[in-house]
């Protein structure tokens, strides 16, 4: 932030964290997408620049939309007499778009993905999710 706002930027102490801020009618120049209304009722795409970002480290975009918008839970499955669990990955959104950012940056890492239903995407291959255990860590 201080390298795009260097005057606007300011933080804040607070217990266990430190609080960043930054005000300016500039930001919407910096992030397009950002508008009014619901995010899931407009459109959510990316610029060139953040596209290019995303193709150079998109371990770090699934790091930050799991950490936004999913988890790493144990789900509990049946199947016939025997009851098993294992680890998955989950990411819901309302938006298309998002969505979209999430699974196309998964097919770029080679994690396999399935869309559950409306607004829930699952990771639980075992090697795709110990692969994500590599670079996700824990949410805080």
């Amino acid at each position: 932030m201080v390298a795009v706002l260097p005057n606007r930027v300011g933080r804040v102490h607070r217990v266990g964290c430190t609080e960043l801020y930054s005000h300016s009618k500039h930001w919407p120049c910096l992030f397009p997408q950002h508008g009014p209304g619901r995010k899931h009722e407009r459109s959510i795409v990316l610029a060139p620049w953040q596209l290019e970002l995303v193709e150079q480290h998109p371990k770090e975009l699934l790091r930050g939309l799991i950490h936004s918008d999913g988890c790493r839970s144990i789900n509990t499955a049946t199947g016939g007499r025997r009851k098993y669990w294992y680890w998955r990955y989950m990411f819901t959104n309302v938006s298309e778009d998002i969505r979209g950012l999430f699974c196309s940056t998964c097919d770029q890492l080679g994690i396999e993905w399935r869309q559950m239903n409306a607004k829930n995407i699952s990771v639980a291959k075992r090697a795709s999710v110990e692969f994500m255990d590599t670079f996700i860590g824990p949410k805080y």
